[in-house]
């Protein structure tokens, strides 16, 4: 299918699940006081009035909104769309606590990405890691999670892909490719290392990310969280009748991750229902020894780790060449 054949049907989903989805809203604000729907109520005409009511002001409602999809869809790959869900910084004068940092902007495509350098003193420092985060998030949701890390003696520089947080421009693969191998340069400059002594750790999108950093250049390690073996075979899992939407080359790490030759520390939740389980056991598969993979129990994909992963975590950094 040609690429315009695919910007029409994605539009098309686009303002489906827009006017669903504000139709559903519609109907749920009229919940009476005794708390039940208004679809509920014994007078079904007056629930289907409200109803088609909804539809009608939700396809006014969202029009604008679907012709900004649709820009969207012509500036990026269709299939980009299903894979970047971006989520900007909080607005207003908004500090992450117990964290020292200095913002920094990185200069990618004419576009700037914005990171945060958490330094640590070298001659305490155990390790230099460089943070690719998930989907649907930014920077500043890992604000404690930094700290920790800091605290630990650990420093870091987190950064948003383009489109996210304070980053500028629109996601896009190989976009966010070259955002993180510039992210890792400007780190091994800010830490007085090389782009080789840096450890990489992604998780969830972040890991397939930092697979395909670990495969373009050596690293110290790869730390790995709730990451797919490939997106196209999570997309079907998924969306099993609109996955031929996703080029089977798009983020691969599966393949890519052969590349990679160092220490792998791996976790995964067996109870994961955004990204199943046996892929990232798929993916660990794949990988190179050295390698440890950890089983978070009963942990969904957005589900804290565990006590034994963060005891491995503290030995694999210990650990490292």
């Amino acid at each position: 299918m040609q690429d315009s054949q695919k910007l029409w049907l994605i539009r098309t989903l686009f303002v489906g699940m827009s006017v669903l989805c504000g139709c559903m809203t519609h109907v749920s604000e009229q919940t009476s006081e005794s708390g039940h729907s208004a679809v509920d109520e014994p007078q079904a005409a007056s629930g289907r009035r409200r109803f088609f009511s909804a539809v009608s002001s939700s396809a006014a409602a969202t029009q604008k909104a679907s012709d900004s999809a649709s820009q969207q869809v012509a500036q990026n790959s269709p299939d980009d769309l299903f894979l970047f869900q971006p989520a900007k910084f909080p607005t207003g004068n908004w500090q992450p606590a117990r964290l020292q940092y200095s913002d920094e902007w990185i200069d990618v495509d004419k576009e700037k990405i914005h990171a945060w350098y958490c330094p640590v003193d070298p001659e305490q420092r155990r390790a230099c890691l460089l943070y690719c985060h998930g989907n649907a998030g930014n920077i500043s949701y890992l604000a404690a999670y930094l700290a920790a890390l800091q605290k630990a003696k650990i420093a870091v520089l987190a950064f948003d892909y383009r489109g996210y947080g304070k980053s500028e421009g629109k996601p896009s693969k190989d976009g966010i490719l070259r955002d993180a191998s510039a992210a890792r340069t400007r780190f091994a400059t800010l830490a007085g290392v090389t782009e080789d002594e840096i450890v990489l750790m992604g998780r969830s999108l972040g890991g397939a990310v930092a697979v395909q950093l670990a495969s373009q250049k050596q690293s110290r390690g790869l730390i790995l969280e709730s990451t797919f073996a490939s997106y196209s075979e999570t997309a079907a899992f998924h969306f099993p009748k609109l996955a031929w939407l996703v080029p089977k080359d798009k983020l691969n790490s599966v393949e890519t991750i052969q590349a990679y030759h160092g220490p792998l520390l791996q976790s995964h939740g067996d109870a994961d229902r955004v990204i199943p389980y046996e892929f990232g056991q798929k993916l660990f598969r794949a990988a190179n020894e050295p390698k440890k993979f950890v089983t978070i129990p009963r942990g969904d994909h957005n589900d804290p780790q565990s006590g034994e992963y963060f005891l491995a975590f503290s030995r694999f950094i210990d650990e490292l060449p």
